[in-house]
């Protein structure tokens, strides 16, 4: 499992940022981070663009979602049927978005060790490609203020605070119930808790991650949810300037 980390994250990416520390001479390292965050995140834009497509297509078919979920409330095994026969008729795959987070995880893992273990500033020549020439020197002060190498709570914060809008962005709107709990399925309960969960709570436990750990995570993390914003504005557009007739 370590092999294949270092095979198929670590040591890529590793490489990646040297050779583009080699090409832009002239930026520091944060910003070559931010540039090479955009270019992972670019690289896996069919994925992310599925898993987008597929929480708009979820929101506009959740009216007939809510249909079923009243015709079928005493009858939940028929519910969840009708359900995936709807998800199937729409052509909805409500887990698209799993393989991407898979992939995203070892990256930010892999960020980490670049710079724990990895020697930077320093070059650990042995982790290079034959073909990457080790550049002069390394600037790792972002904006020459911020030492990126470094624990930062700023960037602990922007990290969170962009999670945070990220997720009230695109997360499903949950439906309110009357003030009578009764009136309250157990779903709809559990979904309301989760939602505010992904909103407020993963955003701090994010800080406190992010706190302990070189600034270059944050800063990834941030540009990140930057982009995934950026994408999700752009993709909603997009679908709302088709004709009705070629949504699918």
């Amino acid at each position: 499992m370590s092999f294949l980390f270092n095979l198929f994250f670590y040591k890529p990416l590793y490489n990646g940022l040297i050779f583009l520390i080699g090409v832009m001479p002239w930026a520091d390292i944060g910003i070559v981070v931010i540039l090479f965050t955009c270019l992972v995140k670019l690289a896996l834009f069919p994925l992310s663009k599925k898993s987008v497509l597929t929480q708009i297509k979820i929101k506009e078919i959740q009216p007939e979602l809510d249909g079923i979920k009243e015709k079928y409330k005493n009858n939940k095994q028929e519910q969840a049927l009708k359900v995936m026969a709807l998800y199937k008729n729409k052509k909805v795959n409500p887990f698209s978005g799993i393989l991407l987070i898979f992939i995203q995880i070892p990256i930010i893992f892999a960020l980490y060790f670049v710079f724990l273990k990895g020697g930077l500033p320093k070059i650990n020549t042995n982790l290079l490609y034959p073909f990457i020439k080790v550049p002069q020197s390394i600037n790792v002060s972002f904006l020459k203020f911020l030492d990126i190498t470094q624990k930062s709570y700023a960037m602990s914060f922007f990290a969170a605070a962009t999670q945070f809008f990220q997720v009230k962005f695109a997360g499903p709107q949950v439906k309110k119930g009357g003030d009578n709990p009764n009136t309250n399925s157990f779903k709809d309960d559990l979904a309301k808790s989760m939602s505010i969960q992904m909103k407020y709570i993963l955003p701090v436990i994010i800080f406190f991650i992010a706190k302990g750990l070189p600034a270059v995570v944050a800063l990834y993390w941030t540009t990140s949810n930057l982009f995934t914003i950026g994408q999700e504005l752009y993709l909603r557009r997009s679908r709302k300037n088709l004709k009705p007739e070629t949504v699918r």
